[in-house]
C-alpha cells in the first residue's frame, strides 16, 4: 500500500514529468503532447514505485520491462527515463535533433532504458507477449508492462496479439490502455467505433479492471488485482485526458501532435506550479 510520503513523491514526479514534456517540445518544435501528458502518472507510478530496474544497469538480466506501444507518446518515456537517471536530464533538450539518441519515437539500439523500438502502432503488446513469454521460459520471475493507446487499437495486430496473450496465460504480463478517446484524426468513435474496450478485451479472456488514469491510488489498487489474478493476462483500462494538466491542450484532438510554442510553454509551465 502507498504511503502518505511516496504518494507525495510521485504526484511531484508526474508533475515534473509534464514540465519536461512541454519543455522538451518547445524546444524541439515538434512532437506529440496530447498523449504524453495523458501517461505521465502511469509512468511515474511505474518508474519510481512497481517496477524493478536499474538505471546504472539498463541490460540487468532480473528487471521488469515496459512497452511503450504507443510510441509518438516518448516525451513521457524519455522524461521518466532521464528523471530515473538512465541519462542526464540535460539531454531532453535534444529531442528530435539531428544525431540525438532521442528520436521522434522510441529506439532500443540508441537510448538507455527503452526495451523496444515502437512507432508503427499495434506491435507493442506483440512484443510484450514475446518478453513475457521468454522471460518464463528463461525462469525469470519479473514482470512485463505495455501501454496500448485507445487510437491505436484499431490495428489488427493489437487483437491478434491480444488472443495470444491468452492462449500462453501470460499471467505476469499487464496492459495499460490510455483511453482519452482521441486520437490525430479526432474523437475515436468519429474514427472506428471502440466502446466498451474492457467487454471486448473480456471476450478474448482477459482479466479486465478499470480505473482513474490520473490517481495513483487507484492504479496502484489496479494493478494490485492484476497481480493477484493468476490465469493469464490483465488489461487496466485508465480513464484520462488527452492533454492532462495544461487546460487549454485538455481534452483537444489538435494538440496530438503539434508542440507549444515558448509562449504556450511558459503558460503550460505555470499553471503546473513552475
Amino acid at each position: 500500500m502507498l504511503s502518505e510520503a511516496k504518494l507525495s513523491e510521485l504526484k511531484e514526479k508526474a508533475r515534473q514529468l509534464r514540465a519536461d514534456i512541454l519543455r522538451m517540445l518547445a524546444a524541439a518544435g515538434s512532437g506529440h503532447p496530447g498523449g504524453s501528458l495523458s501517461a505521465a502518472d502511469l509512468l511515474a507510478y511505474l518508474y519510481f514505485y512497481k517496477m524493478r530496474h536499474d538505471p546504472g544497469n539498463p541490460n540487468w538480466r532480473e528487471r521488469d520491462r515496459f512497452v511503450l506501444s504507443k510510441g509518438h507518446a516518448a516525451p513521457v518515456l524519455y522524461a521518466a527515463l532521464a528523471e530515473a537517471g538512465y541519462f542526464p536530464k540535460t539531454d531532453l533538450d535534444s529531442l528530435r535533433k539531428f544525431g540525438s539518441h532521442l528520436q521522434g519515437h522510441p529506439d532500443m539500439k540508441r537510448t538507455p532504458g527503452v526495451e523496444f523500438s515502437t512507432g508503427s502502432l499495434g506491435q507493442g503488446l506483440s512484443a510484450a507477449n514475446g518478453m513475457a513469454l521468454a522471460a518464463r521460459l528463461d525462469g525469470i520471475d519479473n514482470r512485463v508492462y505495455v501501454l496500448l493507446g485507445d487510437g491505436e487499437c484499431e490495428e489488427g495486430q493489437v487483437w491478434e496479439a491480444a488472443m495470444t496473450s491468452v492462449h500462453y496465460r501470460l499471467n505476469r504480463l499487464t496492459a495499460f490502455l490510455d483511453y482519452n478517446r482521441l486520437q490525430i484524426d479526432g474523437n475515436v468513435e468519429d474514427v472506428i467505433s471502440f466502446k466498451d474496450p474492457g467487454s471486448r478485451f473480456k471476450s478474448f479472456g482477459w482479466n479486465v479492471l478499470e480505473c482513474d488514469g490520473h490517481d495513483i491510488v487507484a492504479i496502484d489498487q489496479a494493478m494490485t488485482a492484476a497481480e493477484e489474478y493468476k490465469e493469464g493476462p490483465s488489461l487496466i483500462i485508465l480513464r484520462t485526458v488527452k492533454g492532462k494538466g495544461v487546460s487549454f491542450m485538455e481534452n483537444q484532438a489538435g494538440w496530438h501532435g503539434m508542440a507549444p510554442k515558448i509562449e504556450e510553454r511558459d503558460e503550460g509551465l505555470k499553471e503546473l506550479g513552475f
